[in-house]
C-alpha cells in the first residue's frame, strides 16, 4: 500500500543545495562519505513459507517477492544461509594494478607517481570487503544495484533499493539504470527526513525529484511510475545468468520439504520412544469376567498411580485381545533413511556437493568446487570492469600515454595455495615477482612498502643471511658433492632412512579407494 506524502514546499525544493550529497546529518553531526542503509527484511509474512506461493513465484518471475522469500530463509535456514555465503565468499577478490603505458614519452618518474595513485586510490576503495559485500547480495536477492559517490580520493558504492530500480537497456555493454524517484515519498514521510536523505544521494537524484514534484518529469507513456534515468559512467547493476531471480531459488521449496521431513521425523522418535502397558483383566472357562467393572477401575488407577512420574509411558486396562499391527514393509532388506534423501535433494536442487559441508569422501569434490567457481565467475569480471571504470573516472585521463588497468585474481579460498606456487614457478621464468604474494593476500601496496622498509630502512638483506642450500650455494661441485655424501653419511649412521620414491600426494588429491587401503593398513 503506497501512502500519499505532503506535498513538499517548492521553496524546500528550488533552494536545495545539490552539493551536499554524501554527507548525511544524523543527529548533532554531519557525516561524509554517508550511505543509505537500505536494511533486507522489512517484515515476515505467511507466504514467505508456503511452498505452492513460492513455486507460482519463481514461474511468474516475481522477484521482488522472491527476494523476501530467500532473505527470510537466508536468516531462518542454516542451510540456505550456508550455501549463499559460500558462493559469495567463494572468491577472495584479490587484484592487481598494471600500467600500461602508451608512449615512448612517458618517463619513469611519472610513471610510478600515477601507479602510486591508482593504488592508493584502490587501496582507500576497500575492494575485498565490498566485492565481498556486493556479492553476497547478488546471491541474495538476485542482483544489486549501485552509485559511485566519488569525492577524488576515496569512491564510496551507494547501494540501491531493488524495488526501485531496473535496467532495460545496454550502454557500451553495461545496464543503463533507472531509478523510481518516488522511493522518497514512499519511505519517509517526515518531510525534514526526506529532504535529509536526499540530500545524502548525488545531485541527479536530487533534481529528479524536483523535476518530479514540479511536473516536468518527462518518462514513457506507458509507464506509472515516475522514473529518472541514471549516468551510466557512476551508476551500475552487478547480477548473474542475466536475472533477477535469487540463484538459488530453487532450493527453497527442497528446504521446506526437508523441515516438514524433519518435523515428521521427530514425532516418529517421539512415538518409538513411547511404552504402553497393557493389563489384560481375566476371564473364567465360561468367557466370565472375574472382576466387576469397578473393580478393574481400582486394579487400572493403582497401575496409573504408581507410574505416574515415568516418562513415555502410558497404562492401557482391557478385557479384550490386543493386537499391534505393524505397517512398516517386513520383506525390505536394506535399511533407507528417507531423512537423508529429502536432505541431499536441496543440495542437488542447489547444483552443489554436499561433501562441501559434510565430508566423508573426495570423489569429484575437486569438480563440484571448479563448476561453483565457474557459475561466479561472470560476476567477478563484472568486479574487474567496475575497478576499471573507477580508474578511468578519476586518473585514466590521458590514455593514449598511459592507462591503469585492475585485473581481478581466479584465487579462490581453496585454490590460492596452489595459484601462488604456479606464480612462484612463473616468477623463476623472469614474470611478476609480485603475484605470489598478491595471491597469498597480500597487497601491492603493501608489498611494495615491506619491500622498501625490509631493504632500505632495516638492511635486513645484509643482517639476515639465508641457510645455504642447492638453489644458493655458489658453483663449487667438490664442496657440495663432498657435504652431501657427509649427509647421507651422517643420515646412516643416525639409523635414518632415506626417502625414495615419488612424495605422497596431499589427502584431498588421493583417490577413495587409496585412502580407504590406507586406512585398512592402519
Amino acid at each position: 500500500m503506497v501512502i500519499e506524502q505532503p506535498q513538499s514546499s517548492n521553496s524546500d525544493l528550488t533552494h536545495m543545495n545539490y552539493q551536499e550529497f554524501a554527507k548525511l546529518r544524523v543527529g548533532s553531526k554531519t557525516l561524509d562519505d554517508a550511505t543509505l542503509d537500505l536494511g533486507s527484511l522489512k517484515k515476515v509474512d505467511r507466504a514467505l513459507t508456503d511452498k505452492n506461493q513460492i513455486i507460482t513465484a519463481i514461474n511468474n518471475r516475481d522477484y521482488a517477492f522472491m527476494k523476501n522469500v530467500s532473505n527470510f530463509f537466508y536468516e531462518t535456514s542454516g542451510i540456505y544461509g550456508r550455501l549463499v555465503r559460500y558462493l559469495a565468499y567463494l572468491y577472495r577478490y584479490d587484484w592487481v594494478l598494471t600500467p600500461y603505458v602508451n608512449s615512448d614519452t612517458m618517463k619513469s618518474d611519472k610513471v610510478l607517481n600515477e601507479f602510486s595513485k591508482g593504488l592508493t586510490y584502490l587501496d582507500n576503495f576497500n575492494a575485498k570487503l565490498v566485492f565481498g559485500d556486493v556479492a553476497l547480495k547478488v546471491v541474495k536477492n538476485g542482483c544489486y544495484y549501485g552509485y559511485i559517490v566519488d569525492n577524488g580520493t576515496r569512491p564510496v558504492l551507494q547501494e540501491l533499493p531493488t524495488e526501485y530500480c531496473r535496467a532495460r537497456y545496454f550502454v557500451n555493454g553495461k545496464p543503463l539504470v533507472e531509478f523510481d524517484i518516488k522511493f522518497f515519498d514512499d519511505n519517509f514521510r517526515d518531510i525534514t527526513q526526506r529532504m535529509n536523505v536526499i540530500k545524502s544521494f548525488p545531485k541527479e537524484f536530487a533534481q529528479g525529484y524536483v523535476a518530479y514534484k514540479n511536473g516536468r518529469l518527462k518518462t514513457d507513456s506507458d509507464d506509472t511510475r515516475p522514473w529518472i534515468t541514471l549516468d551510466p559512467q557512476y551508476a551500475c547493476k552487478f547480477s548473474l545468468n542475466g536475472s533477477d531471480m535469487p540463484i538459488l531459488a530453487a532450493v527453497i521449496p527442497a528446504i521446506i520439504d526437508l523441515d516438514e521431513a524433519q518435523e515428521l521425523d521427530k514425532k516418529k522418535m517421539l512415538q518409538e520412544l513411547l511404552k504402553i502397558i497393557i493389563q489384560k483383566m481375566p476371564i473364567d472357562k465360561n468367557g466370565e469376567l472375574i472382576f466387576d467393572i469397578d473393580e478393574a477401575r481400582d486394579l487400572h488407577n493403582n497401575a496409573v498411580a504408581m507410574l505416574s512420574k515415568a516418562i513415555g509411558v502410558d497404562i492401557l486396562t482391557t478385557f479384550a485381545d490386543i493386537e499391534v499391527a505393524n505397517l512398516s514393509d517386513k520383506n525390505s532388506t536394506a535399511s533407507k533413511d528417507d531423512l537423508q534423501k529429502v536432505e541431499r535433494a536441496v543440495y542437488n536442487e542447489a547444483g552443489i556437493s554436499q561433501m562441501l559441508f559434510a565430508t566423508d569422501g573426495n570423489l569429484a569434490l575437486e569438480k563440484s568446487v571448479a563448476n561453483d567457481e565457474a557459475s561466479m565467475y561472470n560476476l567477478l569480471l563484472q568486479f574487474e570492469r567496475f575497478m576499471n571504470d573507477l580508474l578511468d573516472i578519476n586518473l585514466n585521463k590521458n590514455p593514449k600515454k598511459l592507462q591503469l588497468k585492475a585485473t581481478m585474481l581466479t584465487t579462490t579460498i581453496y585454490n590460492y595455495k596452489e595459484i601462488a606456487k604456479l606464480y612462484k614457478e612463473q616468477a623463476t621464468l623472469g614474470y611478476s615477482k609480485m603475484l605470489p604474494q598478491i595471491a597469498l593476500g597480500q597487497s601491492q601496496s603493501s608489498i611494495l612498502a615491506t619491500a622498501y622498509f625490509e631493504n632500505e630502512v632495516l638492511k635486513l638483506a645484509e643482517l639476515m643471511v639465508p641457510l645455504q642450500s642447492s638453489n644458493t650455494m655458489s658453483g663449487e661441485t667438490p664442496k657440495a658433492q663432498t657435504k652431501g655424501k657427509e649427509t647421507e653419511k651422517a643420515a646412516a649412521t643416525t639409523g635414518q632412512e632415506k626417502k625414495v620414491g615419488r612424495a605422497e600426494k596431499p589427502d584431498d588429491q588421493k583417490s577413495e579407494k587409496t585412502i580407504q587401503n590406507k586406512e585398512s593398513m592402519s
